[in-house]
């Protein structure tokens, strides 16, 4: 059994507890163990860096600090989270890179008593090593349910991919490497044109307007195709194509209906794993439609809270500040509310 560290990162805790749970529910299937990071905190996501470097390589490179106190058998971190595995991986190549930003991001670690040395780690994606150290012949070997007859379209994001740092184990330009793994399972899997565009990222809470016209093409282009479904390996992906599809629909008066599944549940379909199990059901977009075409029985989801919009007067508003009043005026017994 193959030994591996693992960073599960904020969203795969919370929003995207689907990929985690249906992660540990393949593992055994895989013959691969995780140990997760003790006392992780989180990678920063694509905003930190945009306050200021040092904290955020820091709050970076004190999970690698974290990580490489376990190594144990095994010196390879895995994260399951596009931007957290790109976060990981650039934190790790960058303090190798430039001595100074190593010389400050240890100088932080140091106060909490830690320090990474860079490269003690090598960090990878969930799906990497499910291709690479798996192999799809070991995952062939445990499909028991084929997916025969589902259409699916693989979307990859612009993370995993990207050529920033080193050499990929995939083509940035057109990965395929998903593509197989489903047709392994049993999938018919479509050309998906833009399965490396950006879903957006943050943009929904900056501009609605913008993200929406990010998410419709995305959602255009598998509807075109006929897939059934969308099949994803990051939580921020998956959340923009999900939970915000309603959104869109409403937008650009258009009716799209594609369930956003990650490819851990995909693997746990077709080795015969329940889609309870797996967290299948918990999507807003249901995926009873889709996944009844290879047999498999949807379980009654959640009761879900709407979403808040963020000009929802019951959210609590940070209020305007008092004007100051000058230092010689006598203070007031003034509630503070």
């Amino acid at each position: 059994m193959s030994k591996y560290i693992l960073y599960p990162g904020c969203s795969m805790e919370r929003s995207a507890r689907p990929y985690l749970d249906s992660t540990m529910a393949i593992r055994k299937d895989l013959d691969v163990e995780f140990e997760e990071v003790q006392d992780w905190n989180c990678c920063g996501a694509t905003e930190y860096w945009s306050v200021s470097n040092i904290p955020a390589y820091a709050l970076v490179g004190r999970n690698l600090a974290l990580a490489s106190q376990q190594v144990n058998g095994t010196n390879t971190l895995v994260a399951g989270c596009s931007a957290c595995y790109l976060n990981l991986s650039k934190t790790d190549n960058y303090m190798g890179k430039d001595k100074s930003l190593n010389a400050s991001v240890n100088e932080a670690l140091a106060a909490g008593g830690l320090s990474y040395e860079p490269g003690t780690l090598q960090v990878r994606h969930l799906l990497d090593i499910v291709l690479n150290d798996v192999g799809l012949d070991a995952v062939a070997s445990k499909v028991v349910k084929p997916l025969s007859g589902l259409r699916v379209a693989p979307y990859y994001g612009c993370m995993i991919v990207r050529p920033d740092l080193q050499e990929r184990y995939d083509d940035p330009e057109y990965p395929q490497g998903m593509d197989e793994l489903l047709k392994v399972l049993g999938a018919e899997v479509v050309d998906y044109p833009l399965k490396t565009h950006c879903c957006g990222g943050h943009m929904t809470q900056i501009s609605e307007s913008t993200a929406y016209e990010i998410i419709r093409r995305l959602l255009y282009a598998a509807d075109q195709y006929k897939a059934d479904l969308i099949v994803t390996l990051c939580p921020m992906c998956q959340m923009n194509l999900d939970a915000f599809q309603g959104d869109v629909n409403r937008h650009f008066n258009t009716n799209f209906h594609l369930p956003v599944l990650y490819f851990t549940q995909l693997i746990g379909l077709a080795f015969g794993h329940n889609a309870k199990e797996l967290g299948i059901g918990r999507e807003f977009v249901d995926s009873t439609d889709a996944l009844a075409k290879i047999g498999v029985e949807v379980p009654e989801p959640p009761k879900k809270q709407s979403r808040r919009r963020r000009d929802d007067p019951s959210l609590p508003m940070p209020k305007p500040l008092a004007k100051s009043k000058p230092q010689n005026e006598e203070p007031q017994n003034e509630e503070v509310t």
